[in-house]
C-alpha cells in the first residue's frame, strides 16, 4: 500500500503508474479522501500527523530522467533530516549531483537570510554529503520539478 490520495492525481506522479503495474493499493483513493479529509480524519482520532507538512517520496527530489539510488535518497534524506533538526519546516533538498538546490518555503526562505542560520544550513546539508548548497529564490511549491519538466525550463 502506499499513501496517494485523490489530490495526487491532479498532479504528474510517475510513481502511480509504477505503483498500479505491480499492484500496490492506493486506500485513501479507493475511499475517495483528499487531504483535507486526512487531516480531518487524523484530527478526529488524535493522531499526532494531523498538522504535519505534507512529506512527498525522496524520489521526487531527484529531477526526472536520472537513475534513482539508495546513495542519493540517503543524501537527500540526511539533508532533510537535518534541516528539520535546524527548526525549519516546509522545504524540499532537490538533488543535482553534488549540489543541493532546497526550496524553503517564504517563512522559511526569510529565515534562511538570517546570517546566523545560513552557515549552520550549509554546514548540514554538506554534512550530508552535497558540496554545494544552494536556495531556490522562488521557494518551495509543491510539484516544482513538474513545472520544469514540463516547461523545459
Amino acid at each position: 500500500m502506499h499513501g496517494v490520495n485523490c489530490d495526487d492525481l491532479e498532479d504528474y506522479r510517475p510513481g502511480l503508474k509504477a505503483a498500479e503495474e505491480l499492484g500496490i493499493k492506493a486506500p485513501m483513493v479507493e475511499a475517495g479522501l483528499f487531504k483535507v479529509d486526512i487531516r480531518e480524519l487524523a484530527e478526529f482520532f488524535g493522531l499526532a500527523v494531523a498538522h504535519k507538512p505534507a512529506m512527498s517520496c525522496l524520489a521526487t527530489r531527484i529531477p526526472y530522467g536520472e537513475p534513482i539510488t539508495e546513495e542519493k535518497l540517503s543524501m537527500i534524506e540526511a539533508a532533510e533530516n537535518a534541516l528539520y533538526d535546524l527548526g525549519f519546516l516546509q522545504f524540499r533538498v532537490r538533488h543535482h549531483d553534488s549540489v543541493a538546490r532546497i526550496e524553503f518555503s517564504q517563512d522559511d526562505l526569510k529565515r534562511l537570510f538570517d546570517l546566523n542560520q545560513m552557515a549552520p544550513v550549509v554546514k548540514a546539508v554538506r554534512g550530508a554529503g552535497y558540496l554545494h548548497v544552494a536556495a531556490d529564490l522562488e521557494g518551495y511549491g509543491q510539484g516544482r520539478m513538474n513545472r520544469v519538466l514540463n516547461e523545459g525550463a
